[in-house]
């Protein structure tokens, strides 16, 4: 393979038209050109200059050589170029996936800043994987992911950076025996019929683990896995609910008093996932900055 380096010498030497004006404008020796000429002739086993009084021109071998350096040349400064707008955010693509909840109050708030400041960079916005959120990022699908994970739980080759602490609170239908309290022990729920809102996963497995810790497992009468929707239920009387405060920012249905729980009160951790190596991509990080600066003014 022909080296970069010597083409360059080459093509100077035959801008410059002798080996000295080649060694001014390289700021080097002529004896430095005149050993890099000699290796790029052994390598191609052909002759590339000849000499003209005090001068040298190419030969048909080294005209072409030299052209082949120009483009090259060209190449290379447009490779660092490109490099640069996409290190410093004015190019390029990042592949943002978040789950529902997240994405009205924390998502789109975070892209609209990050999108003001880095309007060149492209993003793809979509939904997680509902079965694992996170083997998008770790297989290169996507950037960032925006998730919930259960404290303490990790996986190799990720890493996650904390956002909020999204806190569970107990739906009740207006008018139910508990709606005048303004804190309802997770206890007192107990003997009452309950309408799901989350899908499987760690929502809902910290919603079970709560219960487990107060002593009871939540007999379901509805499954919504929705919390939109979960509400209408509650609204109408077919049992109570816990939902995140995101799944209540939204719109809260008339029918439904919202209060808190405690002994345990859930709160799910929700997090930005990226790949260990992300730190080498200053604009995504950027833009994991800017899901940080909104999650800080949810809930507060």
């Amino acid at each position: 393979m022909l080296e970069v380096r010597r083409l360059q010498v080459l093509r100077a030497v035959v801008d410059g038209g002798s080996v000295s004006a080649a060694a001014t404008t390289l700021a080097c020796t002529p004896s430095a050109v005149s050993q890099q000429v000699a290796a790029l002739e052994r390598q191609t086993g052909t002759t590339l200059l000849e000499r003209v009084g005090r001068g040298v021109r190419p030969t048909a071998a080294g005209r072409l050589l030299a052209g082949h350096a120009a483009v090259i040349e060209q190449q290379v400064a447009e490779a660092g170029a490109a490099l640069d707008d996409l290190l410093a955010g004015r190019s390029g693509h990042l592949t943002v996936r978040y789950f529902a909840t997240a994405g009205a109050r924390l998502v789109a708030p975070a892209v609209a800043a990050f999108r003001a400041h880095h309007p060149g960079v492209r993003l793809d916005l979509g939904m997680t994987d509902p079965e694992d959120p996170v083997q998008e990022v770790l297989q290169g699908r996507a950037d960032v992911a925006v998730v919930v994970r259960l404290r303490g739980a990790g996986h190799a080759g990720l890493r996650l950076v904390h956002l909020l602490d999204d806190p569970y609170r107990v739906v009740l239908p207006k008018g139910h025996r508990l709606a005048a309290r303004r804190v309802v022990d997770l206890a007192d729920l107990a003997e009452e019929p309950w309408v799901g809102g989350d899908r499987p996963g760690p929502c809902l497995d910290m919603v079970l683990d709560a219960c487990a810790a107060a002593g009871f497992r939540p007999g379901f009468a509805v499954d919504s896995e929705d919390y939109a929707t979960a509400q209408g239920f509650v609204a109408a009387g077919l049992g109570v609910a816990l939902v995140p405060l995101l799944g209540l920012a939204a719109q809260r249905h008339p029918g439904v008093v919202v209060r808190k729980v405690r002994a345990p009160e859930p709160v799910r951790a929700i997090h930005a996932a990226v790949r260990e190596t992300a730190g080498g991509q200053p604009p995504l990080m950027r833009l994991v900055a800017a899901l940080r600066e909104t999650a800080m003014a949810v809930h507060g």
